[in-house]
C-alpha cells in the first residue's frame, strides 16, 4: 500500500512540475473515495502558443499537374488556384469503367464547397455492321 501511495505522490509531483500534462478526467458514474485517500488538486497550466510570424491574411497559390503514362494507362490531371478564401479547380481521371471523370469545383465562405461532375466515354462503342444472311446449300447425300 505504501508503494501505491508513493507512486501517486510521484505522479502528482511530476504533473505539478509540468513534466506531465495535466489532463481532465471524466467519469461516467460518481467514484467513491475512501476517507483515508489523499486529495489531489489538479492545476491547469496556460498553453503558450508561438505567434506565426509568416501569417498571410490573403493566401494565394496556383498549381497544376498532368500524368499521362502509356505503360500503365494512368491518366489524370489537376489545376487549382486560391485567392484568399476562394478556391477554384478542376481535375480529371480515368475511371475503371472506361469513362473519363471531369470534376470542376469551387469553395468559398458564402456558398461552401460545390462540384460539378461530368463523365465522358473514352472508347467508342464498336459499330456492328449488318451482315447479309448467308445461304447454306445442303451437301448431296449419297446412299450405297
Amino acid at each position: 500500500m505504501a508503494f501505491k501511495f508513493l507512486a501517486l505522490l510521484a505522479l502528482v509531483a511530476a504533473a505539478s512540475a509540468g513534466v506531465l500534462p495535466a489532463a481532465q478526467v471524466y467519469h461516467a458514474a460518481p467514484v467513491s473515495v475512501p476517507v483515508a485517500a489523499a486529495v489531489v488538486k489538479t492545476v491547469a497550466h496556460p498553453v503558450l502558443a508561438k505567434a506565426d510570424e509568416e501569417y498571410d491574411p490573403h493566401p494565394q497559390y496556383k498549381f497544376a499537374y498532368d500524368v499521362q503514362d502509356s505503360l500503365s494507362g494512368d491518366s489524370k490531371s489537376q489545376v487549382e488556384e486560391r485567392d484568399g478564401d476562394v478556391v477554384r479547380g478542376e481535375y480529371s481521371l480515368i475511371d475503371a469503367d472506361g469513362f473519363k471523370r471531369i470534376v470542376q469545383y469551387t469553395s468559398d465562405p458564402v456558398n461552401g464547397f460545390n462540384a460539378v461532375v461530368n463523365r465522358e466515354r473514352l472508347v467508342a462503342k464498336a459499330i456492328v455492321k449488318a451482315v447479309a444472311p448467308v445461304a447454306y446449300a445442303a451437301a448431296p447425300v449419297y446412299h450405297h
